[in-house]
């Protein structure tokens, strides 16, 4: 395969998921770090920074997650999952539900005019670590880590 063979790199049946996975997983962790700048500084603009990378990260989480279904569907023909596969889509899930949690209390806290709760910081590090094991997991998966 060329490098620069554009037609073979958005049709590979995994191609998609891999590109866009990067967004949500640098989205959130900037995310993370204004919120816990914001927290630590008291300072309120921080804290909108913090809930505009959580809501991209939200937003993009959603495809994400339906192209790596879908690369589940085509790598393996929807067999049963196992293994690492099956521990990743488990990590995979629950980190898209953090994300969306975390972006979740931080629209909540605005529409109320309110600050974010203080414990917030505790579940978006708990979505941080999820998306470490995940993105982990991933490596081996495409062989990055190692064989699959």
């Amino acid at each position: 395969m060329h490098p620069f063979d554009l037609k073979a790199a958005l049709l590979a049946s995994h191609a998609q998921h891999v590109v866009l996975i990067h967004f949500p997983i640098a989205l959130f962790i900037i995310g993370f770090v204004f919120d816990v700048l914001a927290e630590r500084l008291g300072r309120h603009e921080l804290a909108e920074v913090a809930y505009y990378n959580l809501f991209v990260a939200a937003i993009s989480s959603v495809p994400t997650i339906a192209t790596g279904l879908l690369a589940w569907q085509w790598a393996v023909e929807g067999k049963r999952m196992k293994g690492i596969l099956l521990y990743h889509l488990v990590f995979a899930l629950a980190s898209g539900t953090v994300i969306l949690l975390s972006w979740w209390l931080h629209f909540r806290a605005r529409r109320k005019a309110a600050s974010v709760p203080s414990w917030c910081i505790s579940v978006e590090f708990t979505g941080v670590l999820l998306l470490m094991i995940t993105g982990h997991l991933g490596g081996f998966l495409s062989g990055v880590n190692g064989a699959p």
